[in-house]
């Protein structure tokens, strides 16, 4: 019986490196006569999965990945991890390192992520990951008070009030309950991104510290700025004390509780004694200044709010503006997360009435997708602007900034307030914000705003693409299971000399070829989308091998063109070389299914066949590429 090993590739994107060095494994398993199984974390999702049966008999774990595995089922384990790249280039090597007893047995039950190739965001991703959990509590508690508010409120001359005992009491009593665990719950999972399972206990218990001035002495609390400090504390605390040599004994329950207990106390003690008070004071003082801005100073704080709002659409500035409004709320101050709030729905908004109104700068497609971001942006859900802004970033995302900007503005004017950590029309609605009329006034402008951006900046688009296209005979082809690569491409989609030896030369080249006149309705948007996927990382594979690849309206069906290049081209592959051979794979954006993620699949296996490549590298005839190619299904 031949021992058995199993191992996990995956790429950042998903695609080609995944499959390439799934195929090298699966190959070099079988020259050295070892049973391989290989479980793929591609853009399809996890592929040929492995069960407790096979890990169990596994001699050990090969992880190639450029991305954080879970690895809490391998406890026990021996596990060699490496980046994917090393799966292609040396996968005979990892075997046999594994059959030699090397590689490091895999402690404990949670995730590791001390060998997470992206260590170096860890800060960012561990406040994302407080903030995610931090929100819920902070929407649910704050709608139910709005909502007890607006249907058990009675008018007084100190504004609304809700009867004691009254069941719209109990309600808000619910919703200030929930609101209360806003701070905990972010140094919590803060601390647990960094520390995992140990760190939530410290974090919880340093984040309730925090909000509690009592604790230090103080009649103020240190707000959400303590609470991230003490997440941030929590977390490399019991990080820390994890790292302390401990005898055997001792190890099973270190997790639940020495590293607990003694960070819990050394992160206690920090804010009681050391850090409490003047984090307090500075947040006291930055809610008073935040709450008394009048005049330029609100305006330009608007301003810059609104511009990061919209500018990445749900990315890390989006984030910092949405923490710094809804960490303010709980400070009882409400005219920043109102212009956060105005500027939240104001891209999804627009880019979706644009669609519909500016019928000569967009197609039926994006008109199909605006509805949907429309909808979206009356959730208060940025990103359903994204899809515009990826298709057309120069002319959406400035329109985008400067609509958000001025609804921003005209909200903070006139002291339009929110309550919910949410923005879009639905928390107003539901009585959350403060001055209703106006924050609808501030909305509507911010959308006419960027509307009529849009119009100055988008070209028309040319009468031929807005017209519908029929679905050609081939394409029903080609939704079947089983694909062939010459189904999607004809002789005269080869071409043997590309004369640029630039990438960006080479793609103009790919799609300017007279065969794609009925393929490709407009060349430009199919470049840039083109160039879109380049910036997530190149699709040089190494080895004098490119597969670029997009979707994009203007692609009418599945599309495969392949490129030969004598001098090579400089593609920034992740080996350094040129690259003298390319295929460029298109793929209609509403084409249902993952075809682009087939295709990648069935040719980056293929290319694994050093046969293969040589062919193609020595055929010197159109007719001699296509003959080898029709081998890719």
């Amino acid at each position: 019986m031949s021992q058995k090993i199993l191992a996990i590739t995956a790429c950042p994107v998903g695609v080609a490196h995944t499959y390439m060095a799934a195929e090298n494994l699966e190959r070099a398993g079988e020259t050295l006569g070892v049973d391989i199984k290989v479980e793929t974390h591609g853009s399809i999702g996890i592929e040929n999965q492995f069960t407790e049966e096979e890990i169990n008999q596994a001699e050990g774990i090969i992880i190639a990945s450029d991305k954080d595995i879970e690895k809490s089922r391998f406890a026990g384990k021996r596990i060699i991890e490496v980046p994917v790249r090393v799966g292609i280039d040396k996968p005979q090597q990892l075997i046999q390192d594994i059959l030699a007893g090397k590689g490091k047995v895999y402690q404990g039950t949670t995730r590791d992520k001390s060998n997470s190739q992206d260590s170096g965001n860890i800060l960012y991703r561990a406040l994302m990951n407080g903030v995610s959990y931090m929100v819920p509590f902070v929407v649910t508690g704050g709608l139910l008070i709005a909502i007890a508010l607006s249907l058990g409120g009675v008018p007084t001359e100190a504004g609304f009030s809700i009867p004691e005992g009254s069941f719209w009491s109990h309600i808000n009593g619910i919703g200030g309950a929930a609101m209360g665990f806003m701070v905990p719950i972010l140094s919590g999972f803060i601390a647990y991104a960094i520390a995992d399972r140990p760190g939530l206990v410290p974090g919880v218990i340093g984040g309730f510290i925090a909000v509690n001035g009592s604790f230090y002495g103080s009649e103020a609390n240190t707000g959400f700025i303590g609470g991230i400090i003490a997440g941030f504390l929590a977390g490399y605390v019991a990080k820390m004390i994890k790292k302390i040599p401990v005898p055997k004994a001792l190890n099973s329950i270190m997790p639940i509780i020495i590293i607990p207990v003694f960070s819990t106390v050394i992160v206690g003690l920090l804010f009681i004694y050391l850090i409490g008070q003047p984090v307090a004071s500075l947040f006291s003082g930055l809610t008073s200044l935040l709450a008394s801005m009048h005049g330029a100073n609100s305006i330009i704080l608007a301003g810059i709010l609104g511009a990061m709002v919209a500018v990445d659409m749900g990315g890390p500035f989006n984030k910092t503006a949405f923490l710094f409004g809804s960490g303010l709320i709980a400070e009882g101050v409400y005219t920043i997360m109102g212009a956060v709030a105005v500027a939240i729905c104001i891209p999804p908004i627009a880019v979706g009435l644009a669609a519909h109104i500016l019928k000569d700068r967009f197609t039926e497609a994006d008109r199909q997708a605006g509805t949907a971001s429309f909808i979206m942006g009356l959730f208060g859900i940025t990103e359903g602007a994204i899809p515009f802004a990826a298709k057309n970033p120069a002319r959406i995302i400035p329109s985008i900034v400067v609509g958000s900007m001025v609804g921003s503005i005209i909200g903070m004017i006139f002291g339009v307030g929110d309550h919910v950590a949410h923005g879009g029309p639905i928390v107003a609605v539901l009585g959350a914000v403060d001055n209703v009329f106006m924050f609808f006034v501030a909305v509507a402008i911010g959308v006419v705003v960027t509307i009529v951006m849009i119009r100055l900046l988008m070209p028309k688009i040319e009468t031929a693409s807005l017209e519908p296209v029929a679905a050609p005979v081939q394409s029903e082809k080609t939704a079947q299971e089983s694909i062939a690569l010459t189904d999607l491409m004809t002789e005269e989609m080869i071409i043997l000399d590309i004369q640029s030896e630039a990438k960006e030369g080479a793609f103009n080249e790919l799609i300017s070829l007279p065969s794609l006149k009925n393929r490709i309705s407009d060349q430009s948007a199919v470049l840039e989308a083109i160039k879109v996927r380049e910036t997530q990382g190149t699709t040089g594979l190494g080895e004098g091998i490119a597969i670029p690849h997009a979707k994009s309206d203007a692609i009418k069906e599945p599309t495969v063109i392949f490129g030969k290049s004598q001098n090579g081209i400089d593609w920034q592959s992740l080996d350094g070389e040129n690259v003298k051979v390319a295929f460029l794979i298109l793929v209609p954006e509403k084409q249902k299914g993952d075809m682009h993620l087939k295709i990648l699949q069935i040719l980056s296996r293929k290319l694994m066949d050093a046969q293969f490549k040589n062919d193609l590298i020595n055929a010197n005839t159109k007719e001699e590429v296509y003959n080898i190619l029709k081998t890719v299904k």
